[in-house]
């Protein structure tokens, strides 16, 4: 259990907020996610303000009284920024200094000048796994596109050969590993272990990427064949800047974090004696807020000073990379006060009841849910926290590895079938120049392909852990 989950974990155990029977509970779950819904696609308010009206409404519609509402969403909306809030704010410092530095460039550049042509969508598949890494989603297409359409105009490829494997690459990243909002939120809601956690996600993201981006562009490219539009291709990014900082310091920069919090996983496993001096001093390097500290502080020098940014523009980097994460520290927070009031009126335990007869095994159980809200919301983030605030009592009993095991089918379900209402889709069919059922027959193709190769992986994953 991660040390973030203590307090949420505290808060899921307080008892029902409401004594309303199954069927009641049921209608009033349908009836506040019908809201949320309704909010966003009809009428299109923002993810805060829906998940904020839409946890009212479920008190109501479920008998709690509304004082007690309003304590339970406030609850989950504290503790869930207090969890990630933090780790939200340094993965989007890391990103900006990757960013602004010329680092994103000196990665692309390098690895595309070793790559021959039948090489490049893997070379793409990469760079957008280790660029994407620290970066939100949209942050992370809005760098990486520029990026896809400069390598598709000057190796005169295809555009979704190319496309492809680079938003498989950052869909993967987003869905499955953390320091992402999504798994740090469901990791903190069913209360698994961060680090094992990114370890297996690293074994289920490998070959679902491997399949969504090189293997399934090969299709992509013969149903929809174009090439980059030419007023979207961009000048370079990083043109202006004098130097650069070297890519295997960039590389090993934005690797820090991961590589920290893997060690104290395999420590805490190999080791596991809490008295252990070695593993105590894993324990705090290997925590999620230490690595990503020590990951911005380090990048600030192998970056920001590497790339000849001064003190003032340094600072001025910082600035600019927290203002665009405020309204996704809203909807991650009214996203953790949904859930907190979904267990506070007696959800959780209805979920346990019904599954115990319906004998569907609880991690598909958790991607069927994913599937439902990400289908209806359009936000992989939304169907993460509302998804893993449902099924988190299905985690007592648990193994430490089973547990991890169900963030990442909440994570793939996620992931399923972007349509219409999610804001990634136009950000795609704008980027590409593609219509709308290209985009449907390219980009939410792969991303319903990731999802049910996702979630096929846990589940043979569960039979061998």
């Amino acid at each position: 259990m991660t040390s973030l989950s203590v307090e949420i974990l505290a808060a899921d155990a307080a008892e029902p907020i409401t004594s309303a029977g199954n069927a009641q509970l049921g209608i009033a779950v349908l009836a506040g996610i019908a809201v949320i819904v309704l909010l966003i696609t009809k009428f299109k308010l923002h993810a805060f303000l829906a998940l904020t009206i839409g946890s009212l409404a479920l008190g109501a519609f479920a008998g709690a009284p509304l004082a007690d509402t309003i304590k339970s969403f406030s609850t989950g909306l504290g503790n869930t920024v207090a969890g990630v809030g933090v780790l939200i704010a340094l993965g989007a410092i890391l990103g900006k200094l990757l960013a602004d530095s010329g680092g994103a460039d000196q990665i692309v550049d390098t690895i595309l000048a070793k790559t021959g042509k039948k090489a490049m969508p893997w070379a793409m598949v990469l760079i957008a796994s280790v660029i994407g890494l620290p970066l939100f989603f949209e942050v992370g297409i809005v760098l990486l596109i520029p990026v896809v359409l400069m390598v598709a105009k000057r190796g005169n490829y295809s555009l979704m050969r190319i496309g492809i494997p680079a938003l498989a690459g950052l869909s993967v990243m987003h869905g499955l590993i953390p320091p992402h909002p999504g798994p740090l939120v469901a990791i903190d809601a069913v209360g698994a272990n961060l680090g094992v956690t990114l370890a297996l996600g690293l074994v289920v993201a490998i070959p679902t990427v491997i399949i969504a981006g090189p293997v399934f562009s090969r299709y992509a490219a013969r149903w929809v064949d174009i090439q980059a539009p030419e007023k979207m291709v961009p000048a370079r990014p990083s043109a202006d800047l004098e130097k650069r900082p070297g890519f295997g310091v960039t590389v090993a920069t934005i690797l820090l974090p991961v590589v920290l919090m893997l060690v104290k996983a395999l420590v805490d496993i190999v080791v596991d004696d809490p008295e252990n001096g070695v593993q105590k001093v894993t324990d705090v390097i290997g925590s999620p807020l230490i690595a990503l500290l020590a990951a911005v502080i380090v990048a600030m020098f192998t970056m920001g000073r590497a790339a000849g940014f001064t003190k003032e523009q340094l600072s001025s980097t910082v600035d600019r990379s927290l203002a665009p994460i405020a309204g996704i520290l809203l909807i991650v927070g009214a996203g953790g006060g949904f859930k907190q009031t979904l267990i506070d009126i007696g959800v959780g335990q209805m979920i346990l009841d019904f599954s115990k007869s319906w004998s569907i095994p609880a991690l598909l159980l958790a991607w069927l849910i994913a599937v439902a809200i990400r289908l209806a919301t359009g936000s992989a983030t939304v169907a993460t926290i509302s998804a893993a605030g449902l099924v988190a009592p299905l985690a007592e009993g648990m193994s430490t590895s089973e547990v991890s095991l169900l963030v990442l089918a909440i994570g793939a379900g996620s992931l399923f079938f972007s349509h219409v209402n999610d804001a990634g889709f136009w950000l795609v069919k704008e980027y590409f120049g593609m219509n709308v059922g290209q985009t449907v027959k390219t980009w939410s193709v792969m991303e319903t392909i990731i999802s049910v190769v996702g979630i096929a992986l846990v589940l043979l994953l569960s039979l061998v852990l």
